[in-house]
């Protein structure tokens, strides 16, 4: 008979020397309640600077290129105050989305003593991840970034440099919403701009520097004669010169369109995610078959912290407190293992993950 790669997969775990629970190192002391959560990865901290360059490059154009040389107060100050705190809300949430452990299973706790402590009964499996030696509870998945077994893990995102999980998945949520209303709020911004300024203030500083001509030299002194001599100030549209300001809006609009489009896709996806309670990880194993749909507006509420509130909006305030996991919660019963048997994981590294093959220890 032809063996299937669940049953390749059943004969590999039922090895002795496959499982190797006497290998597992124990855990180490566990550290401080709320100590902060980091990756050593190069790759993710860069990502995560440019996050912070292109944000502050933003700010920068739009106080110094557009509100401060406005001659329209009023405009300048709302949008302004509004621009500032979009940003900070979404620097903040990249922040607490990095530095909060995204729900990490204990490390090397796979060890003989506390497998045999669980008192297995017949029909009850723990699966062991040979990657980082730890039980996996259900609905966890390795990640060979973080080199760490993840609790509903949704993705590895290299731009917070850290795992989307139960812990910090709102976080996440907040920061893709808030880089797509600031990257809208940019476009509609440069917009105004050139409409207000480009027919007015615009046509006379290039005349100013010589960029445009009507009707040759002499009909551009003839202007300049009647008209006085220009003045070229931060009164105008811009402090910068119009080729200056022109590239500086172009890029601003380059990046608010790309950060636009993939935040809001992500926003879209990871709510989706939520309200189904299907992380991607799950998503991708599942394919094309049909799934029991199991969306709860609880699942919402537990994600973002409580009954709806201005701090669901709040990077400052955490999500639901999830209780220790138990002795029960790493044993899962035999009948529910068919679909992990035959998943074969993959690594994507720019915001993919690796989920290793999970070991199944059976009480035989």
């Amino acid at each position: 008979m032809m063996l299937t790669p669940a049953h390749h997969f059943r004969d590999i775990e039922r090895k002795p020397e496959y499982l190797q629970p006497e290998k597992c190192v124990p855990p180490p002391y566990p550290g401080p309640a709320g100590a902060m959560w980091f990756i050593r990865d190069g790759c993710g901290i860069a990502c995560a600077i440019v996050t912070w360059f292109l944000v502050l490059y933003a700010e920068f154009v739009v106080l110094f290129v557009m509100l401060i040389p406005s001659r329209d107060y009023a405009y300048s100050i709302v949008n302004g105050i509004l621009f500032n705190l979009l940003a900070f809300l979404a620097l903040a949430s990249h922040c607490r989305a990095m530095l909060t452990d995204p729900g990490a299973v204990p490390k090397g706790n796979a060890t003989k003593e506390f497998i045999e402590s669980l008192q297995l009964k017949p029909g009850q499996v723990v699966y062991k991840c040979p990657k980082c030696c730890s039980i996996k509870p259900d609905r966890a998945h390795h990640c060979s970034v973080c080199k760490r077994c993840i609790r509903k893990m949704d993705h590895h995102c290299p731009w917070v440099n850290n795992c989307v999980g139960e812990n910090n998945q709102k976080y996440f949520v907040l920061f893709t919403m808030y880089i797509a209303l600031i990257s809208l709020h940019a476009l509609i911004m440069v917009g105004f701009h050139f409409l207000r300024c480009f027919e007015e203030d615009w046509t006379n500083l290039l005349q100013a520097y010589g960029l445009m001509r009507k009707g040759g030299a002499e009909a551009q002194i003839s202007l300049r004669e009647k008209r006085g001599p220009l003045k070229i100030s931060s009164a105008e549209c811009s402090s910068f010169s119009p080729p200056t300001t022109v590239i500086l809006l172009i890029l601003l609009c380059f990046e608010g369109l790309l950060f636009f489009i993939f935040t809001s896709v992500m926003f879209g996806t990871q709510v989706h995610s939520i309200c189904t309670d299907e992380t991607g990880i799950e998503r991708l194993k599942r394919k094309h078959q049909p799934r029991e749909y199991r969306g709860s507006w609880k699942f919402v509420q537990d994600i973002f912290g409580g009954t709806f509130s201005l701090n669901w909006f709040n990077p400052f305030s955490g999500p639901w407190h999830p209780k220790p996991l138990s002795d029960g919660d790493w044993v899962q019963q035999a009948a529910s293992t068919s679909e992990t048997d035959n998943t074969e994981m993959t690594e994507e590294r720019s915001g993919d993950t690796k989920d290793e093959d999970s070991v199944e220890v059976t009480d035989e």
